[in-house]
């Protein structure tokens, strides 16, 4: 905390601009009081107080609640967006589409290893470069475990392999 702002200090500013703030706050966000919280914690690590400290927490807070605003509004299409896609080769022109439960189920049965580089490349767009860098591996390695991957899926799900490779022969 710094030492120009005692706990008292602080306890006194947000008696009297607590209610406010997160009545402010509220205007973009549906967490106004985290926003409030981060605003006051932010506050405590300061080396310097602010020249207004009413004013510095309500643009603190307003900043935090668009801040949140944003990410909500990015994650909310992202899981929209993610709900309405199943990746092609879950699908096949003589066979019933695989059941989003069931998909699931056999995602979570994979090993750690083959599941986050299955996830990251099909739902979360990453190329073998950037799962690499996130499972802190080779891109070679990423590349074979996302095969891995898809080949326990597909024996999981009894599901044909619609490519003939050396992977898969089928």
């Amino acid at each position: 905390m710094s030492p120009l702002l005692t706990p008292e200090a602080l306890g006194r500013l947000l008696d009297e601009h607590g209610g406010a703030l997160v009545l402010f706050a509220a205007q973009w966000t549906d967490s106004p009081d985290d926003c409030v919280q981060e605003a006051f914690i932010e506050l405590t690590r300061q080396k310097e107080l602010p020249r207004c400290i009413t004013a510095w927490l309500y643009r603190v807070a307003r900043n935090k609640a668009i801040s949140m605003s944003r990410s909500a509004w990015r994650r909310r299409r992202h899981e929209t967006l993610a709900g309405t896609l199943v990746p092609a080769w879950t699908c096949e022109e003589d066979r019933p589409p695989v059941e989003k439960e069931e998909l699931a189920a056999a995602i979570q049965s994979l090993d750690e290893g083959l599941r986050e580089v299955i996830v990251a490349r099909i739902w979360g767009g990453l190329n073998f470069e950037q799962i690499s860098e996130v499972v802190g591996a080779s891109i070679s390695t990423a590349h074979r475990r996302y095969e891995a991957g898809l080949k326990a899926l597909r024996e999981r799900l009894k599901l044909p392999c619609p490519i003939k490779t050396a992977i898969c022969p089928k």
